[in-house]
């Protein structure tokens, strides 16, 4: 049974100061360890914005971490009291602590630890949204938490993660969202299913392509806009571009042959909402 499976769900406060404390063990494997995330349903968010993001989004908090800092700040003190009335384990902890745990010489001062959300593609509404991402294999962890701060900035609806892609619960993709990990919903599929969505599609379906004709500007997308990515290497694959309705294209004069996928999404999102935007 892990340090996890033994915390009882009451708020309570503990002080922890050595490394050996399974609490500490088992948060450095949830920093390091994909299966671990994977195997218990949780993971690591560093830092006191993204502790406070999740709290005001209704996330439930396993576990918060405190350091010496926090300890003298009233907004980290508001933020623990609201996670231990909820059911959380607040850890008051050392720096020395902290950086065990996070890895890092210079830690946040807060480190909290949430139960994951990822949906089944079934729970997707198109209806019910303006703009969902599909994303085929995406790899980099900075180029997904980017989207998801991107979708988040847009107002689009989620993102859904198809096939083999890096984990949206890893630190570096969370700390990449900077907390809007905590406001768009994350869908999980496979390519087959991805297929039968798009054939229903009730909306624009739009995939950028290397072979797209379309300028990107030139579409008149209506909601809900399904907006389909490749992966950063291979790009979209040809099946999945045939199954798109509109194949649109960035143009580009100078030298360099494609733009960073986290770009390229941005630039197609901020070009589909371009007519809900205001400042």
């Amino acid at each position: 049974m892990s340090g996890f499976d033994k915390v009882k769900r009451a708020g309570a406060v503990k002080q922890v100061t050595s490394h050996s404390n399974p609490l500490v063990k088992e948060i450095k494997g949830l920093v390091s360890q994909r299966k671990h995330r994977t195997q218990s349903g949780l993971f690591v968010a560093e830092g006191l914005k993204l502790a406070t993001d999740a709290l005001e989004a209704g996330w439930d908090v396993r576990y918060l971490a405190i350091g010496p800092e926090a300890l003298e700040n009233p907004i980290a003190q508001k933020a623990a009291a609201t996670a231990k009335a909820r059911g959380a384990l607040i850890l008051e902890v050392n720096t020395a602590v902290l950086s065990a745990m996070t890895r890092k010489d210079n830690p946040q001062m807060v480190v909290g630890v949430y139960e994951q959300r990822l949906h089944a593609l079934a729970e997707l509404s198109p209806s019910q949204g303006t703009v969902f991402v599909a994303l085929d294999r995406v790899r980099d962890p900075g180029n997904l938490g980017t989207i998801i701060r991107t979708v988040d900035a847009v107002g689009a609806s989620g993102v859904i993660l198809v096939g083999d892609c890096t984990d949206p619960f890893a630190v570096e993709t969370v700390r990449a969202t900077m907390g809007s990990l905590f406001h768009i919903p994350l869908y999980k599929t496979t390519k087959p299913e991805l297929k039968d969505l798009i054939s229903k599609w009730p909306g624009t379906v739009a995939a950028t392509h290397l072979k797209g004709s379309v300028d990107y500007r030139t579409p008149v997308y209506t909601d809900p806009t399904l907006l389909v990515m490749g992966n950063e290497q291979q790009g979209l694959e040809q099946d999945l571009a045939d199954c798109c309705k509109t194949l649109i294209r960035i143009p580009q004069t100078g030298q360099a042959d494609s733009l960073n996928l986290a770009v390229a999404t941005g630039v197609s999102l901020y070009e589909i909402r371009r007519n809900h935007l205001e400042l």
